[in-house]
């Protein structure tokens, strides 16, 4: 049996707890009687770092400075274009990047990584060259081949 002048002893935190056990606040939570997620995986120190990353739907990247961070898009900027429909979008990309890398290069920060500005002109060439070559809904139909020329006697005959 529970001494009752225990309760003079408590703290306010114990005491919280206490009610919320007599009201029965803890009763029926939801994962009840199942085990702690990882209780038998292997010690990581980092192990906070990943459930973040993981809860938010973040990659491993954007822990890198951001030097590294540019100079990994810039080498994937081949693929990240060729995925893009109109050569505006291209522009557009490639005039994004390059307001990073300059916004990056006036207060460079982290390792020396070789970056500078992409060439929106030659990121259009290559865009083009990489696409497939195929007839654009714009582009007007061929003109058929011109026919050879009614002979004039034919002429005459119609107009009777």
């Amino acid at each position: 049996m529970v001494d009752p002048g225990a309760h003079r002893h408590e703290s306010v935190v114990d005491k919280q707890i206490r009610l919320a056990q007599e009201r029965g606040d803890f009763d029926n939570l939801p994962g009840k009687g199942k085990p702690l997620a990882g209780i038998g995986d292997p010690h990581d120190e980092l192990w906070w770092v990943k459930d973040y990353l993981r809860r938010e739907g973040l990659t491993s990247e954007m822990l890198l400075p951001p030097s590294i961070q540019l100079r990994k898009e810039l080498d994937r900027l081949p693929e990240t274009l060729r995925a893009l429909p109109s050569e505006k979008e291209v522009r557009d990309a490639v005039a994004e990047l390059n307001l990073r890398i300059v916004e990056f290069l006036r207060a460079p920060s982290g390792p020396r990584v070789r970056i500078g500005r992409v060439n929106a002109d030659d990121a259009v060439r290559q865009w083009h060259a990489g696409r497939p070559v195929r007839a654009r809904p714009d582009d007007p139909v061929a003109p058929a081949p011109p026919s050879r020329p009614e002979p004039w006697w034919r002429r005459l005959l119609r107009r009777r």
